[in-house]
């Protein structure tokens, strides 16, 4: 199960605001809430995968630990990379959320899942299942490097990285 965190993303901007680091960034404003958690926040994990979504259901089925899974799908918005059945997987395996860098479908399902998903449309055509991908990788997203093991906090205002906590 997820843990709940207590944040506003706008208090952390204002505190990180004049942070130069790159420990602290802002993924533009390109990403809208399907999921039925407007806000979450976890430790990040990521596949990186275009048109295909097997390691994405592969990392949903395994137990999420109040991470946030972060799917580089390249941009794509041909073939949505998150449904219902992987929401729903999302939600009962303790994953905080899923951020798509790519689409996603089953709006409705979506909605009902208790879990944080964002990306940035919804497209019902499904993926292609090759298997191919890569799981933990570097990943570029909007133009903002995240890592695994980075901090992602999304709310209604938007959606921030760090490479540290910053709740405790």
């Amino acid at each position: 199960m997820a843990v709940t965190i207590a944040f506003q993303t706008c208090d952390f901007c204002d505190v990180y605001k004049s942070d130069e680091s790159g420990a602290f960034r802002v993924l533009p404003p390109v990403f809208q809430h399907f999921g039925g958690k407007m806000q979450f926040a976890g430790q990040v994990t990521t596949v990186k995968c275009f048109e295909d979504n097997s390691l994405v259901k592969q990392a949903l089925d395994t137990a999420g630990q109040g991470r946030v899974l972060v799917v580089d799908g390249g941009g794509s918005l041909r073939k949505a990379l998150v449904g219902g059945n992987l929401a729903a997987a999302a939600a009962h395996n303790g994953w905080a959320g899923v951020l798509v860098y790519g689409c996603v479908r089953d709006a409705a399902e979506l909605r009902a899942a208790e879990v944080g998903i964002c990306a940035l449309a919804l497209m019902p055509m499904p993926t292609d299942k090759r298997g191919e991908g890569q799981k933990d990788a570097v990943v570029d997203i909007a133009g903002v490097r995240l890592q695994p093991g980075d901090w992602l906090y999304a709310d209604e205002d938007g959606i921030v990285i760090a490479a540290t906590a910053l709740h405790l």
